[in-house]
């Protein structure tokens, strides 16, 4: 497919392509912004729901509806890739952020737990959804050996989303009540959603495995990027989910998929009830938010010098390391020292825990060709949503058990299961179990 064939347009220059892709990243990063704060908003405002018996809200209930949340997100998440290649992935983000916000401003006006926790499930499922296409985008509107970084990048949004959720709950908690953290988190997207929905493309990878093949070459010309050559095979909308299973794949699939469980029980386990154990643990209001905000700002420093590295050395080996160290350091949180030190502690977990996790889709990404990718990611986020669910309801139930000590331990040992896991994958990969399908991409995958 020559360009020359196809488009009666000369292609832009270098620099107008870079530009041209650097927006797309842009309003990508703003979308996941957005989807990091109404993600953690629930968790900056849980301490004075319960303090208030708003909503009739005990321990165990809000575990429970944080777990509702990340059932509606692992559903979300697993769906969106399959339903991206049918209506294209442009689509899919437009409806999952439009799917979050309207389900965010119900959480402000719901009466009752039940209707609260009906939109907490609602709002996991746009949150889900739109995460995995994000990540695509960023890593097809990529060039060269950068994917690993610019998924790092597109996830530092998410870590600012939750650094900004907790402020946002103590700027308006106090004066304006609860229910006024969800309507505001829901503002962004009256800016952003309109603004992507003019500037955003879509892929031309989707365009070309959805028959489009002319405009697919228009829009790869247009961003400055290498369409994958034509197949037989991208007519069929399952070929991608088949071929994370085709041969002695499944091994290494079935690895990417507990490393991601463990990884996402550590985010949302320790980012919805961090501030509550914190409280429990002795901590006044205000550290204890605080550390949110603390542990979310080590999550985009580490978003970026895991993705970095993960760029020069592959970012299996980072996963790896990152996850071990995080063992480490959400262990030595439920230690009690003097406050400036657990702040330190707290960033250096936030810095590995949240680029962990992200490193596992930059893993996964590079693993998969382009046209199999937001099918591979979704899915190994989908999977490791069942950690989502646990980590949220297992935090509530120790802490209604009145054992808050010893929830730093059970995340702890996520984090050694989540290490051993990408071991694991990274061993079936070189032993020639999984080649990948995605072996001619420049991408370095690590060892």
């Amino acid at each position: 497919m020559s360009s020359s064939a196809t488009s009666p347009l000369a292609p832009p220059s270098g620099a107008a392509s870079r530009r041209s892709r650097t927006v797309v990243i842009a309003l990508c990063w703003a979308l996941v912004f957005i989807d990091g704060i109404d993600t953690f908003i629930y968790g900056s405002a849980l301490p004075h729901m319960l303090g208030s018996h708003a909503l009739g809200l005990t321990d165990a209930t809000a575990g429970d509806i944080g777990s509702y949340t990340t059932f509606g997100m692992l559903i979300g998440t697993i769906l969106s890739g399959t339903a991206s290649n049918w209506v294209g992935r442009r689509g899919t983000v437009f409806v999952s952020v439009a799917v979050f916000t309207v389900a965010t401003v119900g959480c402000g006006l719901a009466q009752s737990a039940t209707v609260f926790g009906f939109f907490r499930l609602v709002c996991g499922f746009g949150l889900g959804a739109l995460l995995p296409i994000a990540i695509s985008y960023g890593m097809e509107f990529t060039t060269g050996t950068r994917k690993a970084l610019a998924t790092g990048v597109i996830m530092t949004a998410h870590q600012t989303g939750g650094a900004v959720a907790p402020l946002l709950a103590l700027w308006l908690i106090d004066d304006f009540g609860w229910r006024s953290a969800f309507l505001v988190g829901a503002v962004p997207a009256l800016v952003f959603l309109p603004l992507a929905l003019k500037m955003l493309p879509e892929s031309p990878t989707n365009l070309l495995t959805r028959g489009r093949c002319a405009e697919a070459q228009r829009a790869a010309d247009a961003y400055g990027l290498t369409l994958p050559e034509p197949k037989g095979h991208l007519t069929d909308k399952l070929e991608s989910l088949k071929a994370l299973f085709r041969g002695r794949q499944w091994t290494t699939t079935l690895c990417f998929w507990l490393t991601s469980f463990a990884g996402l029980l550590l985010v949302y386990g320790v980012g919805q009830w961090l501030p509550k154990i914190m409280g429990d643990l002795g901590y006044d209001t205000g550290d204890s938010l605080l550390f949110s905000t603390c542990l979310n700002v080590g999550g985009i420093v580490g978003m970026l010098v895991a993705g970095r590295l993960a760029d020069l050395v592959g970012p299996r080996r980072i996963v790896i390391i990152w996850f071990a160290l995080t063992a480490v350091f959400v262990y030595l949180m439920g230690a009690h020292m003097v406050v400036w030190l657990l702040y330190v502690v707290v960033f250096f977990a936030g810095l590995l825990l949240f680029s962990g996790q992200t490193m596992v889709y930059a893993t996964v990404g590079s693993h998969h060709a382009e046209e199999d990718r937001p099918t591979a990611l979704s899915w190994v986020s989908g999977m490791g949503r069942f950690g989502a669910v646990f980590g949220p309801w297992m935090g509530g139930q120790l802490l209604a058990a009145g054992h808050a000590d010893l929830g730093f331990t059970m995340f702890s040992t996520a984090a050694v299961f989540g290490a051993v896991m990408m071991a694991l994958a990274a061993g079936t990969i070189k032993a020639g179990w999984s080649r990948g399908s995605a072996d001619r991409l420049a991408v370095p995958t690590g060892g």
